[in-house]
């Protein structure tokens, strides 16, 4: 995506209607990107998946203080050790009026499982989803899962016969440019109904007024307004054109506070952000033989290779929160001691650079999006100087995330920005799994540098099954311990939230960064 101006009308603004005599309204939300396609299977973008979670619903969902609550399943009971059985909510129909059965829970469950699908790892273990009868299921693991319900807050419902009409019972993966009918088209039970797409331009989205739930929204219609420019995004918010941007950029809070009708909502956040590794034989840089980052000595210099506190305090305004772990304080598996910032020492990573063998450095090749995270292109341009001041040129190369996204998981560059709020999971497993455990089977499904531990492996799998909390908590800790030791990754900060809003807006702010516009208001 390009940076470009947006044109809004005036007449977009308001829908007058009413329940209960409270005015019904469009909500207007300005983002830093635009959404993968309309398939919540077919891609890991948390982005993409939470605004499609206004079309599509899972068995369970976080609520505003991100507690799991019964959603097209009413509850739950675990049969055996390897066999849960949900029962599911009667009288709700998908969008197009039929009606929703056990039948299209095991048809999304294996479409999430499949083989091919981007978002196995959300449901690793299971071995079956089998109907016990209309409104019963069981899904059977190949062990306990202490986070079942968790991953399953992100296995969205599709409706089995409109997939297999339109041939789509297979997954698709976005990130590697596939596309199909679901990529354009939704036909969900959530709160919202998908209207019209126009890709970088406005999806449309209008009220469900047969939705199951009870509203505690008053919206109408939801524009989504991809503007990959911050300056623009600011302007278009600033004259009233938006009703809320998301991300807010750090630099302009000050200014959007100052301005009557305005408020930034800020607060701490999940998402850890960190540059991955390249550990194959080969460089993807043609100047470079070999691959230096193969070396754990090196990877380790670049460590102190990079001032912390100056990203904080200038690329991030001093909203982040420097992180020497990968995982956010408030997620399971996160320990002081792995989070513990190395010290800043440009000398001394040059020693351990000519220790390795690298005294007159070397290069690399450095990816990072331009419209996916807060200030991600900055980041990346401060952790390039840095690295030129102790000998290791890195060309960088800024591009939209749907470009740095699919080249990253090609392993098609040497460093690449990532950031993981462990979700759907909110736990530590979600890093072990899908980051840190050797790729193969669902496992390792964003680890595309490669990094392997036989230990680490170990201890992954333990956590996938182990019950007893405190055991599990143990064995998470020393998982991330030994691949702080061998940065697996390089973990930059926790980013901040920062979304701004009119103040008419009344949303609540989430620790996942995510709007849930069916709790939004217009008053």
């Amino acid at each position: 995506m390009t940076p470009r101006n947006l044109l809004f009308t005036a007449t977009s603004a308001l829908a007058l209607a009413c329940a209960g005599g409270a005015q019904a309204e469009t909500f207007r939300l300005g983002t830093n990107g635009d959404l993968y396609g309309l398939d919540p299977h077919s891609m890991t973008d948390s982005f993409t998946v939470s605004f499609l979670n206004h079309v599509y619903e899972a068995l369970v969902r976080y609520d505003a203080d991100l507690k799991i609550e019964p959603a097209l399943a009413t509850s739950w009971e675990q049969i055996d050790e390897t066999t849960v059985r949900y029962t599911l909510r009667e009288g709700i129909k998908f969008h197009d009026g039929q009606d929703f059965s056990a039948e299209d829970v095991v048809a999304s469950v294996k479409r999430a499982a499949h083989e091919d699908s981007p978002i196995r790892g959300n449901i690793a273990g299971l071995v079956d989803a089998k109907m016990v009868d209309e409104m019963t299921v069981d899904l059977m693991l190949d062990g306990p899962n202490p986070l079942l319900n968790n991953f399953l807050t992100n296995v969205l419902i599709f409706d089995s016969g409109w997939l297999e009409e339109h041939n789509a019972l297979d997954p698709i993966d976005a990130q590697k440019g596939e596309e199909g009918y679901t990529t354009s088209n939704a036909n969900g039970t959530g709160p919202f109904r998908f209207e019209s797409r126009t890709p970088d331009a406005q999806t449309v989205l209008t009220v469900n007024n047969d939705w199951w739930d009870e509203p505690q929204h008053n919206l109408t219609r939801i524009e989504l307004n991809p503007i990959n420019s911050d300056a623009t995004r600011v302007a278009a918010m600033l004259s009233g054109e938006l009703d809320m941007i998301f991300p807010s950029p750090l630099q302009d809070a000050k200014r959007i506070e100052s301005t009557d009708g305005m408020h930034v909502l800020e607060a701490p956040g999940l998402r850890a952000i960190m540059m991955g590794i390249n550990m194959s034989d080969k460089s993807n840089n043609p100047n470079q033989d070999g691959n230096p980052l193969q070396k754990t000595e090196v990877r380790q210099a670049l460590v102190h290779a990079i001032s912390y506190d100056l990203l904080r305090d200038k690329i991030m305004r001093g909203k982040s929160r420097n992180l020497g772990g990968l995982v956010a304080p408030q997620v399971p598996g996160f320990d002081e001691g792995v989070d513990a910032i190395p010290a800043y020492d440009p000398e001394k990573a040059k020693q351990m650079l000519a220790d390795a063998g690298y005294p007159e450095g070397f290069s690399l090749n450095m990816n990072c999006p331009n419209d996916r995270y807060v200030n991600d292109a900055a980041i990346c341009q401060a952790l390039a100087a840095m690295f030129a001041r102790v000998g290791v040129k890195a060309d960088l190369t800024a591009e939209t995330k749907s470009i740095h996204f699919e080249r990253a998981r090609a392993n098609e560059t040497d460093m690449f920005m990532l950031g993981w709020a462990t979700l759907p999971m909110l736990d530590g497993y979600s890093v072990l799994s899908a980051m840190l455990h050797t790729p193969g089977g669902q496992m390792g499904t964003w680890n595309p540098g490669g990094y392997s531990n036989a230990e680490v492996d170990r201890l992954t799998q333990a956590v996938a099954t182990e019950l007893d909390a405190e055991k599990r908590l143990e064995m998470m800790v020393e998982a991330f311990r030994i691949a702080d030791e061998e940065v697996a990754w390089l973990p930059l900060h926790a980013q901040p939230l920062s979304w701004a809003a009119r103040d008419a807006v009344k949303i609540p702010q989430t620790a996942d960064d995510k709007p849930r516009l069916w709790l939004a208001r217009i008053e």
